[in-house]
């Protein structure tokens, strides 16, 4: 028996066949071109193709897996017609005079790049979907294209890494697992898998040797553990864990539809995390109470011009009729840091994080902010919306923040333009906000608890410093301090307070929530059941 290690980033256990996936590999040569013009059409016909599969692809998955799921490539139909990749295609065909394929490869490794040097674990995810897209290109352009295998029984997928592509083109019923040598928790392959309910482990240390297909195999997505032609104790063992897990599969399935309440019968409002319009069938399929965090710069990334109110109006209203009159908490633009855009035209900052991002854009740029919360506002009539707003350190910037959106209702009003009634609210997530809670509480509705960056700026540790990870600890005293002083300051003066950071989720931490009085938890939509089990067994 041989026993391999990686990161699991969905739970549960697979048995059966290994099956080794290997995909052609690509060489681009850089060649030069007599003929820019007929080398661009050339570029443009290739992308007409590649929109062409990708609806296929889009199809396919929507009949296979979920409406939601099959919105990943609508996203990859965006970023193919992004006018910032476009450009760079057709620039360096025209101005440096190489063929198509150097210089769609060139592009796409710039942009993927780009996501990869993001503090944003959903972002830095993107940088698969700009290779898929990329290599999908120059397939089409080299005549190369290369389709899945067909797989004869069930298997564990074993591969360096796979695109959304890839993995929707294996038949759903065959996929018991996938094991990759590279990947991320936040691609959208390892997004695939959690949807589909298929344990999956990334950056694990396989060999993708060909004799390894047929091998017997388990892959333990609990401990991100593979075994290969595992011996009969650890067999009986992975079958005994693996009929548990699907016993409590069924009793999470049994929670949908009861209430989040502790023994002693408080509720706690129950929301989801989503960073795109994509994800809100997630969160309905896992009964979420609601949306605790709408993470809104996606529709600022990925393009080079301000999306227009009409725009973020159009899919804020979408969100919010969706949700049926569950509560839908925006938060307002946060970008900045890591997540920068060009055409916002941010100067080059020594400590970005700690620079001109959030809100501290929103108030520099009120013509931005205006726009987005007219969006809002407007969205707000049909169904119940509520907006946050990030990196607040001060009175003065609430006070200054509620004087633009009574500006915003009042255009409003004199258009004749209903609005629905919203809660305003701030994401505490300095401790310079956790110290003026007192102050800020009576300014706002409720509190979010964004506890990804208040970890890191309590403890002064960059969270992605991974040279750092033995001393960065979340649940570090003074963190929790500063939770609970944040709680108790809320309802001192009359306002509810949640967490919407990773902590959210973590099940050692809940009771300990509960006891300091938490009223609203904001997780992903996978964790939605879990979470309810444990408050429902809490005191």
């Amino acid at each position: 028996m041989e026993t391999r290690q990686g990161k699991s980033v969905f739970s549960g256990v697979a048995i059966g066949k290994l099956f080794v996936y290997k995909k052609a590999k690509q060489v681009v040569d850089k060649k030069t071109i007599e003929d820019p013009a007929a080398e661009v059409a050339r570029y443009m016909a290739a992308k007409e193709k590649a929109k062409e599969q990708l609806e296929m692809l889009k199809e396919k998955t929507m009949k296979d897996v979920g409406e939601a799921e099959a919105e990943i490539f609508e996203a990859h139909q965006m970023l193919l017609e992004d006018l910032d990749f476009v450009e760079g295609i057709t620039g360096m065909i025209e101005n440096d005079k190489v063929n198509a394929e150097y210089a769609v490869f060139v592009t796409g490794e710039q942009c993927a790049a780009l996501f990869l040097s993001m503090d944003d674990d959903y972002m830095r995810g993107r940088a698969a979907d700009v290779n898929d897209i990329s290599n999908r290109l120059i397939a089409i352009l080299s005549g190369t294209q290369v389709s899945a295998e067909a797989m004869p029984e069930p298997v564990i997928i074993m591969a360096e890494d796979l695109a959304p592509s890839e993995t929707v083109q294996f038949e759903k019923d065959k996929i018991l697992a996938l094991v990759t040598q590279k990947g991320s928790a936040n691609s959208h392959t390892a997004i695939l898998a959690r949807m589909m309910n298929i344990p999956c482990i990334v950056t694990a240390d396989i060999d993708l040797d060909p004799d390894l297909t047929g091998k017997n195999g388990i892959v333990d997505g609990f401990t991100g553990k593979i075994y290969i032609e595992p011996d009969e104790v650890t067999a009986a063992v992975m079958a005994e864990k693996k009929k548990r897990e699907e016993e409590r599969k069924l009793l999470l399935q049994s929670l949908k539809g009861l209430p989040t309440v502790t023994k002693s019968g408080k509720h706690i409002h129950l929301y989801s995390n989503i960073g795109s319009e994509e994800d809100v069938d997630s969160v309905l399929e896992n009964d979420s109470e609601g949306i605790g965090l709408f993470r809104s710069e996606f529709l600022y990334l990925g393009r080079d011009t301000y999306p227009t109110e009409e725009e973020q109006f159009q899919v804020y209203k979408n969100v919010i009729s969706k949700m049926n009159g569950k509560k839908v908490i925006i938060r307002t633009l946060d970008i900045g840091a890591d997540k920068q855009a060009d055409y916002f035209q941010i100067p080059k900052e020594e400590n970005p994080a700690m620079g001109f991002r959030a809100i501290r854009i929103c108030l520099h740029r009120p013509e931005v902010f205006k726009t987005q919360l007219r969006a809002i506002y407007r969205a707000s009539a049909y169904g119940t919306a509520s907006v946050m707003f990030p990196m607040i350190i001060s009175v003065a910037e609430v006070k200054k923040i509620k004087e633009i959106v009574e500006e915003v209702k009042n255009e409003l009003r004199q258009a004749d333009i209903p609005f629905g009634d919203v809660e305003l609210g701030i994401m505490v997530e300095t401790p310079a906000a956790v110290m003026i809670a007192d102050m800020l509480a009576p300014e706002v509705d409720f509190f979010s608890i964004g506890t990804n960056d208040l970890t890191q700026y309590t403890l002064a540790i960059d969270r992605q410093n991974q040279s750092l990870d033995d001393i960065y600890d979340p649940h570090h005293e003074a963190v929790l301090r500063m939770i609970q002083r944040t709680i108790e300051c809320a309802h001192a003066h009359g306002a509810w307070c949640g967490i919407c950071g990773e902590l959210g989720a973590d099940m050692e931490l809940t009771r300990r929530f509960i006891q300091m009085g938490i009223d609203e938890l904001s997780v992903s939509p996978v964790f939605t059941l879990e979470l309810r089990k444990k408050i429902r067994e809490a005191e």
